[in-house]
């Protein structure tokens, strides 16, 4: 414990008491909604981020994101994430999808020789955490580098990088 070890501690949380951990975490991120710390548009912190920064099961952060939609203040996109506002309202522009920033990443790392070709790319599980995704997000990560011709499947095997004569043609070195 170094003299930081509460830097990144968001307040306290009563774990003994009578409010359920997912009402204090939601109380909190209200409170930075109402401050305007987080403004409307902007992505509510992430499950992964929630489990982290709170020390909380998945399933509780789940149920954070549940509580602040039926408090009104926060909207779930599927496959995107949880943003600040009424349902519906205008979200700030995300420059690329998820899903499609997770495929790139994944394609430096094929072009950079990381993964070479026939090997696997992570698992979906192992991706799902990595990046503190659902599952939705890392298959569709996948589907896209597979359309790009990144990578191929092999059904109950997992996914492999191409042969670089299916690259995208302007990778190709």
């Amino acid at each position: 414990m170094g003299m930081y070890s509460f830097v990144y501690t968001p307040s306290m949380l009563d774990r003994d008491g009578p409010v359920p951990i997912y009402k204090q975490v939601a109380d909190e991120i209200r409170q930075q909604i109402e401050s305007g710390e987080l403004k409307p548009g902007e992505p509510v912190p992430s499950e992964a981020k929630l489990e982290e920064d709170y020390n909380i099961a998945r399933t509780t952060a789940r149920r954070v994101a549940r509580e602040l939609r039926e408090q009104g203040v926060a909207y779930t996109i599927q496959g995107e994430g949880t943003f600040v506002g009424p349902e519906g309202s205008p979200r700030l522009p995300r420059k690329v999808p998820l899903y499609q920033r997770i495929a790139a990443e994944i394609a430096a790392r094929i072009q950079r020789g990381e993964i070479p070709p026939n090997r696997a790319i992570p698992g979906e599980k192992v991706m799902m955490q990595q990046y503190g995704v659902a599952k939705v997000t890392v298959r569709q990560a996948v589907a896209h580098l597979r359309e790009q011709g990144w990578v191929f499947t092999v059904p109950y095997r997992g996914t492999y990088v191409s042969g670089l004569d299916k690259w995208p043609s302007d990778e190709r070195s």
